[in-house]
């Protein structure tokens, strides 16, 4: 997800010199009917039903950040909010009710240091940070709170992606941070954004020091966007000697327009990440993450209909990055017997699909989508669910005596999402 959050204080605001709606990752709505002198307000409503082939039992599904039950309708995510901007004081806030609220907190450990227990205190908030605007170069945002993260090139909210369900590529990398950053568009063209964060999709700190990274975004021109996201940390929950490095790195490209056509617009994007673990017994040559994601859209009838196909593949030993399964109640910092995450632990997957999006309006969207996922372990939830019969038993993601939960190798999904963003 590449497109910077840029608060309605800037007076020149950057990026503005051509029309950036076709990003992945990037609102495509041009306006706002809630834009007033002091605030900007924003609306976003998530409503989906998604189609497990396996038919689990207790209607789980695992290993994504976005789809955690089969066969009903939910609501993943409602967002109420917007931008407040006076005179170079400005701040951002969105809810987070819906499925995310829960979701999103189960999958960081680091709430589990110490007390106060962070994740109810962050559990319905997404992006909450307050700054300050200078009028230097092309502006100078100084923030600090929860914001995006922007690592994975797909957006935290579906409105803005060009899929519902991102590549497992996004899916295991941070959707938001928790400190501070500095936002230095240096011109109209090109941003660099450093940050000094608590971790890696935390709210709290793992070890003895903070993360740490910055993003370089250079936009030369109306048709080609490229995006590098560092990052570097300590983020095994009680392995202080260890060290995190990941780097993440998106190209995309508008490769047809022609706004009268039958065929009124194509685009391309490719991401390639790498990264590994380092010290406190393990060594990067063998605990790392290599992965890649390659997608392309075409939108048809004035942006009326739009078509996305892609996918991408990952190798990440030791699974540090992988999203648990929930077996058995499991978390980010339970873990669980089941799906072990231990160095030497393989887990290599790659995944495709198919998206057809109906847009009537830019501020809504009507989205099926066929994702076809690939593990070369079990990992995905079989038939037989991954709840033990009555329910969760015992601590999270503990054993129980003569159960076992159905983790499959592949999963084969439909989705139907109306998304709503205003």
């Amino acid at each position: 997800m590449i497109a910077a959050v840029i608060t309605a204080c800037v007076l020149s605001e950057p990026f503005a010199f051509a029309d950036f709606t076709w990003l992945p990752g990037n609102s495509r709505t041009h306006e706002s009917p809630l834009a007033s002198e002091f605030f900007t307000g924003e609306l976003r409503v998530d409503t989906s039903y998604h189609y497990s082939f396996a038919r689990p039992v207790d209607d789980t599904i695992s290993g994504s950040s976005e789809v955690f039950r089969h066969g009903e309708l939910h609501l993943t995510y409602l967002g109420v909010g917007g931008d407040f901007h006076y005179q170079g004081v400005h701040a951002r806030l969105m809810t987070q009710f819906g499925l995310y609220s829960q979701t999103t907190p189960r999958n960081d450990a680091s709430t589990a240091r110490g007390q106060w227990q962070l994740d109810d205190a962050y559990r319905y908030i997404s992006e909450a940070y307050g700054g300050y605007h200078l009028d230097v170069l092309s502006g100078i945002n100084i923030q600090a709170g929860i914001f995006m993260s922007y690592i994975g090139l797909w957006s935290y909210y579906q409105a803005d992606n060009w899929t519902y369900q991102p590549s497992l590529v996004s899916s295991n990398t941070p959707w938001f941070f928790t400190g501070a950053r500095l936002q230095i568009f240096v011109n109209e063209h090109l941003k660099i954004e450093p940050w000094l964060v608590n971790g890696w999709q935390s709210y709290g700190r793992f070890n003895d020091a903070p993360g740490g990274g910055a993003q370089i975004l250079w936009r030369p021109t109306g048709w080609l966007s490229l995006v590098t996201n560092d990052y570097a940390g300590k983020d095994t929950l009680g392995v202080k000697g260890r060290r995190r490095f990941h780097t993440d790195n998106s190209a995309m490209a508008k490769v047809y327009d022609a706004p009268g056509a039958l065929l009124s617009k194509g685009a391309v994007s490719l991401t390639v990440d790498a990264g590994c673990e380092d010290g406190g017994g393990v060594r990067c040559s063998e605990q790392y993450f290599l992965a890649f994601m390659l997608y392309t859209r075409w939108w048809f009838l004035a942006d009326l209909f739009a078509v996305t196909v892609g996918g991408g593949a990952l190798t990440n030993p030791g699974r540090y990055l992988v999203l648990l399964p929930p077996v058995n109640g499991a978390t980010a910092f339970s873990g669980t017997p089941y799906f072990t995450t231990q160095p030497g632990d393989t887990f290599k997957a790659w995944d495709a699909q198919l998206t057809l999006d109906f847009m009537p309006r830019d501020q809504v969207t009507f989205r099926f989508e066929y994702n076809h996922r690939q593990a070369n372990v079990p990992y995905f939830t079989g038939h037989g669910g991954v709840t033990p019969p009555g329910g969760n038993q015992g601590s999270p993601g503990s054993t129980v005596v003569g159960w076992v939960p159905d983790l499959d190798n592949a999963e084969n999904r439909l989705t139907l999402a109306l998304l709503v963003k205003i």
